[in-house]
């Protein structure tokens, strides 16, 4: 019998994730760990990206395998999280094998958060580097959404974001999951109010159970923007997992029906101005029989999974020093 579902990313069997993050920086690393590499690939569609190793995930490009991925903090000064990760890895001798020579392959997206009220003033010591080599020993089944890992200096257009999971298991016995970090340059919840755009994909009361306003506000299409609309301040990073056994090509269509989850919980999405970007892994245990249709029920999945951690991120936040922009529950609640 399969366990019991945790709500997380790691409830597909061979992932693990892990956070790191630096209060004072108001700033993180999430790691997804592949215990053994898996088949990824990647679509961006938002017009601001800020990558690394993502060139390679095409499906017409030789590596099909992964060994983790990389979410950060501190825009381009992130990227550098990914670096300790591949040390890490390096270590423990994984990597892609070039003869004698082992290569983790790493990819990573990172998101901007120089501007949240953190300490960002670190000299020559950029700290992105420890904090990836942090977030990968703390890999684990267990952790902690919200105000954690990549979502740490996380924010919306007006509430903080975070750090977002939730899964689900199809008819099959095939598990989808969706992990992201919330940093979107308009909003997850509708107009002024507390109900989230996701409401219609809701498991179990898991951001608030409060469903969709009734009368829908007149405005609730407005278009709200998060401070001054400058290229790359905004970003919403997401990871998307399956033990399904796909293909690089089918883990690319995975990738981009899953933006599907990104349209459904945030308004707007997908704009010049965020970097938005979902990785596929499968870990491939289970064979995906049924042809597009099975597909389209996978992608449909992870589509709902997405809308459903964009809104657990946001509602899983928790205020701190220093904070300029409310959270959830300090707005509306518990």
């Amino acid at each position: 019998m399969a366990a019991p579902l945790k709500n997380l990313l790691t409830d597909v069997p061979g992932i693990r994730v892990g956070n790191a993050n630096d209060d004072k920086l108001k700033s993180g690393v999430t790691v997804v760990l592949c215990d053994a590499p898996a088949i990824a690939s990647s679509h961006i569609m938002g017009g601001a990206p800020g990558t690394r190793e993502t060139d390679l995930l095409a499906p017409e490009q030789t590596i099909e395998r992964v060994d983790a991925i990389v979410l950060s903090g501190g825009s381009a000064f992130g990227l550098d999280a990914a670096s300790g990760v591949m040390a890490g890895l390096a270590e423990a001798g994984r990597g892609f094998a070039v003869g004698e020579a082992r290569v983790p392959i790493v990819p990573a997206a990172i998101l901007f958060d120089l501007l949240n009220g953190g300490d960002k003033n670190w000299g020559a010591a950029v700290p992105y580097r420890d904090l990836g080599r942090a977030a990968l020993d703390a890999a684990s089944e267990e952790f902690t959404l919200g105000t954690a890992g990549a979502g740490t200096g996380a924010t919306t257009a007006n509430l903080k974001g975070g750090l977002g999971s939730a899964s689900t298991r199809l008819a099959s016995g095939i598990t989808v999951a969706a992990l992201v970090a919330v940093n979107a340059v308009g909003q997850a919840t509708i107009a002024d109010g507390p109900h989230f755009w996701a409401a219609p994909f809701e498991t179990d009361g898991e951001f608030g159970g409060l469903g969709l306003p009734s009368p829908f506000p007149a405005d609730a299409t407005n278009l709200r923007y998060k401070g001054r609309q400058i290229p790359g301040q905004n970003t919403t990073i997401a990871v998307v997992a399956t033990d399904a056994r796909l293909t690089k090509v089918e883990a690319k269509r995975l990738a981009i029906m899953t933006h599907d989850g990104f349209a459904r919980a945030l308004w707007p999405a997908h704009t010049p101005i965020d970097g938005d970007i979902v990785f596929a892994l499968s870990t491939g245990q289970i064979p995906l029989s049924g042809g597009a249709i099975a597909m389209i029920e996978l992608g449909a999945a992870a589509a709902a999974c997405m809308a459903r951690a964009i809104a657990r991120g946001v509602y899983e936040a928790i205020p701190a020093h220093g904070d300029r922009t409310p959270t959830w529950r300090a707005r509306f609640g518990s």
